[in-house]
């Protein structure tokens, strides 16, 4: 059986409820853990197992900081009372457990854009030389 399977349409609308569901919550309570205090947070997207028993939550703190790591780590010690809250939002058979992990994405963006407005990459594109 390969592991590399593309997500299942189960999986991808499991996901994006979760996705939803989770960031209202975490928009609208007061998470009292001293990493996440003035902190908003963008859940970029939730990946759930095939089993839907685990949810990977990719999530980073809105605008530019370092601080991704500690909100990340602010958010699992509060997966236990998100994973409850996600239970009286949700409609499914069980809640998934839930494991953040930092989303990068942002920053990969920034450095592609950084790297293909290089002189000589722009030129080599057919661009314009300078």
């Amino acid at each position: 059986m390969s592991r590399n399977r593309p997500p299942s349409q189960r999986q991808l609308k499991a996901g994006e409820v979760i996705r939803r569901a989770l960031a209202e919550i975490i928009n609208k309570e007061d998470l009292r853990d001293p990493a996440l205090k003035g902190v908003s947070v963008t859940i970029a997207e939730v990946r759930a197992a095939p089993d839907l028993r685990v949810a990977t939550v990719f999530a980073a703190p809105l605008g530019r900081g370092g601080n991704g790591p500690e909100v990340i780590e602010g958010l699992q010690r509060c997966a236990r009372f998100l994973r409850g809250r996600l239970g009286k939002e949700l409609e499914m058979k069980s809640t998934p457990r839930l494991v953040f992990k930092l989303d990068t994405t942002f920053e990969t963006a920034d450095d592609m854009a950084r790297l293909l407005a290089r002189p000589e990459v722009v030129r080599d594109l057919g661009g314009e030389e300078e």
